[in-house]
């Protein structure tokens, strides 16, 4: 879509027209028109008066004639119909021919009072816009010279005043010619090179408004939507024939409240610029945007014109969730270490005080019993507090380079001999060669966790696939600044995830499996996280469930604690 103020482009044209001499095929084709008209014309004068003018005058002005219709014709055939670039010789050529037409029509008229003289100056004035100063003052001294000559040495005239200041006449106009074609070339030079610039960038203005991810749109004055790139077209879904001069609030519609708000805010306050957030609402989702808007020049009724730029900041809001769910994972890691440190040491001296109790030759049948409850409810806290130290250790101890389909593999193979993984649990690889740089044991532990955990939540009978392949520049989220990533998908067809967990899914201790710990997706997100990924959850209850994790192919600083 393109502005659609229509003054702003006669402007342009106005300004290209501007400080502009006629093209040197006008003027020749001027040239050409003018010599044949004068050749005509005196011929047609003597041949009315032929009782008066001698038989010899009269043979002179028809060859004349003749040889400037043919001599134009053939001028005319060579830069007009044949397409040959005038040179500095055709033009010298065309000038010499000029003077040799008028010197005879001067001639033949054998009047120094006569009009045709001044035709002389036309032939100055053309020669110092054709050629170049030095080659128009040369044709200047000759159309002198050819004039005193006739008239002195061929008509006999004295040299009188007059003939001086004809003299001065053909010099003053070859200065003006010349000085002022000289300057209006150098405008039109100028000023035909800053529209080529203009040109360029309005090009590449273009270009980039048309690439960008951003939606870009103007409101005029009068509220209606002047422009729109083809990022707001498609973050609005407007299509452009609908939108061109529209009112902007009929078309904004209920789909973005507050982008309408923000940009006649704008408006109304004349302020230079404005930021906020808001949400477009479309048939088929909905997503958060940032706004930006900036305040342009008054249009010519008074009113301001304003260019929003927004964007699609679902990524960034998702990106920001696994930052602060990363920072309150790594708060509960330091505490579940310090926890489990202070809780392991007792419980094994309880675990090994009550074993000793219950050896002894005076415990009865009933203080036996006891203790192996005891014994056996400290074994499965030692076996919790493990799984809390595994959870705080998660970290790259090992990175190097690795083949992501024979790591999950190699994973895979070890769920399917996992006893949760009964008849009714089928696993399906689709791996692409893959080759990243991390530490194998946590990324085998992330797919394991993943695909068990799918297993586990849908009771052991669910159909699990696993997809291994090279991410899509495009579906990457931006703020995760990865250059390469490797996808790694998830997806099952259980009963998905409750509502009420699905923004809970990788929180420690969260789990919707009655037995479970909570560990296992926690630890993914920091083993994930570890290597500067990141992982995603989508689900539909009832339906299926897709884990998403993005892998960078070249290691990247640890993040994780």
């Amino acid at each position: 879509m393109t502005f659609t103020g229509a003054h702003k482009a006669q402007t342009v044209e106005e300004a290209r027209s501007f400080a502009r001499v006629p093209s040197t095929l006008e003027l020749l084709r001027w040239v050409y028109i003018g010599r044949v008209m004068v050749a005509i014309v005196v011929f047609v004068a003597a041949a009315f008066s032929f009782k008066e003018v001698p038989p010899g005058t009269l043979v002179i002005i028809a060859v004349t004639a003749i040889a400037s219709v043919l001599f134009s014709v053939w001028s005319l055939w060579f830069t007009h119909i044949g397409g040959r670039s005038p040179k500095i010789t055709f033009l010298y050529s065309q000038s010499f021919f000029d003077l040799a037409l008028v010197t005879t029509v001067v001639h033949v008229t054998a009047d120094p009072a006569s009009e045709f003289p001044a035709l002389y100056i036309l032939v100055i004035a053309v020669s110092a816009m054709l050629m170049p100063l030095p080659s128009s003052l040369l044709v200047t001294a000759l159309a002198s010279a050819l004039y005193v000559a006739d008239m002195v040495w061929w008509q006999g005239v004295s040299l009188t005043g007059a003939v001086f200041v004809q003299l001065a006449v053909f010099l003053a106009v070859f200065l003006v010619t010349g000085l002022v074609t000289g300057r209006v070339r150098e405008a039109g030079a100028h000023s035909e090179k800053l529209q080529q610039e203009v040109h360029r960038l309005r090009l590449e203005a273009d270009d980039i408004l048309r690439n960008i991810r951003s939606g870009v749109l103007t409101v005029d004055g009068e509220g209606k939507l002047a422009y729109a790139n083809d990022a707001a077209l498609e973050l609005l879904d407007l299509r452009e024939a609908d939108v061109l001069e529209r009112p902007f609030r009929e078309l904004i519609g209920e789909r973005s409240v507050a982008l309408g708000e923000v940009v006649f805010e704008t408006q109304r306050r004349r302020v230079k610029s404005l930021r906020a957030d808001g949400v477009v609402k479309r048939s088929d989702r909905t997503f958060p945007i940032g706004v930006t808007t900036t305040a342009l020049d008054l249009d010519d009724d008074g009113s301001a014109s304003v260019t929003a730029i927004f964007t699609d900041i679902s990524d960034q809001k998702r990106v920001e969730e696994l930052r602060l769910r990363a920072e309150r994972l790594e708060a509960v890691a330091e505490l579940s270490a310090s926890l489990a440190h202070e809780i392991k040491n007792p419980l094994a001296s309880i675990r090994s005080s009550v074993e000793q109790l219950a050896s002894s030759r005076h415990a009865n049948e009933d203080e036996r019993l006891l203790a192996g409850l005891v014994v056996r409810e400290s074994d499965r806290l030692s076996g919790l507090l493990s799984e809390f130290l595994d959870f705080s250790r998660v970290r790259v101890t090992d990175s190097r380079p690795l083949e992501l389909a024979t790591v999950v593999t190699r994973a895979v193979e070890l769920v399917r001999n996992h006893p949760d993984s009964g008849e009714n649990a089928q696993i399906d690889i689709s791996a692409d060669p893959v080759s990243i740089e991390g530490d194998e044991d946590l990324i085998h532990r992330v797919v394991v966790n993943l695909v068990l955990n799918a297993i586990q939540a849908s009771g052991g009978s669910v159909t699990v696939q696993v997809r291994v392949r090279m991410a899509n520049s495009s579906e990457v989220p931006r703020a995760l600044r990865l250059d390469g990533a490797a996808v790694l998908e998830v997806v099952d067809d259980g009963p998905g995830i409750p509502p009420e967990l699905e923004g809970r899914v990788f929180e420690p201790f969260v789990t919707g499996r009655a037995g479970g710990s909570g560990l296992g997706l926690a630890i993914v997100q920091r083993a994930v996280q570890a290597h500067r990924g990141a992982v995603f959850v989508e689900s539909e209850p009832n339906r299926n469930t897709t884990f998403t994790v993005y892998l960078p192919t070249k290691a990247m600083p640890e993040v994780a604690a």
